[in-house]
């Protein structure tokens, strides 16, 4: 009878254990995030936030679409903004900053080093995140969508200036 106890505590405990760290229902729970982008009001009129550099995303460990922007908001503030944003959702997945022009695997993101931006706030949507200041946008030249619980990086975006006007 004892046995039959302890045995029921130690199935109990490994399936939470189980759970905890692979949280299974985030593969079923999407979450949406539906930012806008920042303008500021002056006596002149709307001041727009300035293109710094931008790229589209493609998939590494899961499938991941849209397109990341780097603005300099009129207060001088930098945001990095995530448009038309899909991928998987999962356990502590979280945004950095690469510094590699791009990231197609997940020991790329390790061995160039990276910046955490900061948690992904949703796996669907538009959202934003601020940037340090001190950030040297030269350096790290990609985005990468991070699962910190398993080192996998989920997808990336190569960041690129804009091109000039003509």
């Amino acid at each position: 009878m004892r046995m039959r106890v302890v045995v029921a505590l130690g199935v109990l405990v490994v399936a939470g254990l189980g759970w905890y760290l692979f949280r299974p229902e985030r593969l079923f729970i999407d979450r949406t995030v539906s930012e806008t982008l920042p303008t500021s009001a002056s006596p002149t009129g709307v001041a727009a936030p300035v293109e710094l550099a931008a790229g589209r995303f493609h998939s590494v460990a899961h499938e991941t679409r849209g397109r990341a922007t780097i603005y300099t908001l009129p207060e001088g503030k930098r945001l990095l903004r995530f448009t038309e944003f899909e991928t998987s959702n999962g356990p502590d997945v979280q945004v950095y900053l690469v510094a590699a022009d791009d990231a197609k695997d997940d020991a790329t993101v390790t061995r160039a080093g990276f910046v955490h931006v900061g948690a992904l706030k949703g796996n669907i949507g538009d959202p934003n995140y601020e940037l340090a200041a001190d950030v040297d946008l030269a350096k790290y030249r990609a985005v990468t969508v991070w699962c910190r619980r398993f080192s996998v990086n989920f997808g990336t975006a190569p960041l690129a200036p804009p091109a000039p006007r003509s």
